[in-house]
């Protein structure tokens, strides 16, 4: 989840709010690469879900990472929630998952290192106190009791509306986990692209890296339980988002839509202010029933920008949120896919070309399959591997011709980081279909297993 925003001033135009994403526009030579991944903590005895308070617990987690790694903390009423390093931050989702946010760097091979390092970081922390971490899409065996909700203040406001809305929401907040990576646009033009291959190829993405089968220690029926949870979230502020791929879309159709994802909360001065569920559009008319009379500033839209929930989200940068948390070297491939796909022009073509005759209703029937079947599903002709093998070739094509080189140029190009999802590519198997087969095979049903042999 993001962290409050700041240094926006008031909103004077309506205008405004399309430039504040334009802003966005980066000439090719500073487009950068920026990767997020969250993981599960437990206690190694019990396999229990880390608490915040306590001798192994995530406060402890994060005094330990501030100590011996030199981060520095990060507070919200009085309570660590989060640490700040060169760019990069560690933050806290809702049920105490453990979050990097990396720094905007060039590479994959950047990207790489610095996922190494925090895990390496992580682990020493872990092994002091009795702690290990598990990257997984969905937490395997917890039940939502189990897991404390962060103190943060946005969560408390989330946990409470997220009881009004679908019958998911509290399940995403303490019990999936995901890997994303943001990427950069140079114009208006390269960004509807973008976001429309985004959007088109998330399936793809939630089944290559499909790796929740399990909830409250039973085989769920979802390959990416993950994904199935966000499908029944909030309608408002979750999907496939149609009109991306309708004729005019570009900032201003963004702005339109976001105006109409229903409010969380308005931060200020270190509180979060209850707005749920009133209009971002009653707040520009200085009606919002929270601050009456307040008109709101470029950080409170940066912040509203950050609670709609859709499968590739812009900011001033674009989001990919289509694919579950997992193992190490999976956590390196995700970005090196996307980047490949859209940072190089032919591949970012191409890409286009394969998904440009979609429908809406494919896209959403791709979503569910991917989220049940992984690359076995099928919707309408389309085939989920036929699609991942086409975008996998496109997207080790564009690494290569980015030529970005790595380990002191004895690594001509990024291409290696694809090799996990060659081999699913190649087999048909995705990390959901590993866990299986180990789950009937060798562990003869016995779930704990996993926390032994899938924890980094």
């Amino acid at each position: 989840m993001s962290i409050p925003q700041s240094g926006g001033g008031p909103i004077e135009r309506h205008q405004q709010l399309a430039e504040y994403l334009a802003e966005g526009c980066k000439p090719r030579d500073q487009w950068r690469i920026g990767t997020e991944h969250e993981k599960f903590g437990y206690c190694k005895d019990t396999h229990k879900p880390l608490p915040y308070e306590g001798e192994r617990s995530i406060r402890v987690m994060l005094e330990g990472l501030r100590d011996r790694h030199n981060w520095t903390p990060v507070e919200e009423g009085g309570k660590l929630i989060g640490l700040e390093k060169d760019g990069a931050n560690v933050s806290l989702e809702p049920g105490g998952q453990l979050e990097l946010s990396g720094a905007p760097v060039e590479t994959i091979h950047e990207t790489c290192d610095e996922v190494n390092s925090h895990l390496r970081e992580v682990k020493d922390v872990a092994d002091e106190i009795g702690v290990g971490f598990i990257g997984l899409g969905a937490a395997p065996d917890w039940t939502h009791e189990q897991m404390d909700l962060m103190p943060k203040g946005r969560y408390k406001l989330m946990n409470d509306y997220m009881g009004r809305v679908g019958t998911m929401g509290r399940i995403m907040m303490r019990r999936t986990c995901t890997v994303q990576v943001n990427l950069d646009f140079g114009s208006e033009a390269d960004m509807v692209k973008k976001m429309r291959v985004a959007l088109a190829l998330q399936p793809v993405a939630t089944a290559l890296f499909a790796n929740s089968p399990f909830f409250e220690g039973k085989v769920n029926g979802y390959k990416s339980l993950r994904s199935r949870v966000w499908r029944d979230l909030d309608a408002s502020r979750t999907g496939t988002l149609p009109f991306v791929f309708e004729e005019g879309f570009g900032f201003e159709r963004w702005v339109d839509y976001a105006l109409d994802v229903p409010m969380y909360f308005v931060y200020r001065d270190g509180t979060y202010i209850d707005a749920l569920g009133m209009s971002f559009r009653d707040f520009m008319a200085g009606k919002l029933p929270a601050l009456p009379g307040e008109t709101p500033t470029l950080s409170d839209w940066a912040d509203h920008l950050t609670t709609a929930f859709p499968e590739a989200r812009m900011k001033k940068f674009i989001e990919m949120r289509g694919a579950d948390g997992g193992p190490w070297r999976r956590l390196c491939a995700l970005p090196a896919f996307w980047v490949g796909l859209m940072y190089d022009q032919s591949a970012l073509d191409g890409a286009w070309d394969l998904v440009k005759h979609w429908t809406p209703a494919q896209h959403d029937g791709l979503r569910v399959s991917a989220s049940i079947e992984g690359l076995q599903g099928k919707v309408q002709g389309i085939s989920l591997h036929e699609v991942a093998r086409e975008a996998l070739a496109l997207s080790e094509a564009g690494l290569k011709a980015r030529a970005r080189a790595g380990a002191g140029g004895l690594v001509p190009d990024e291409t290696h980081f694809l090799n996990a999802l060659k081999e699913s590519v190649e087999t048909g198997r995705v990390p959901a279909d590993e866990l299986l087969e180990a789950y009937q095979g060798p562990w003869g049903g016995d779930l704990s297993r996993i926390y032994d042999e899938f924890s980094y």
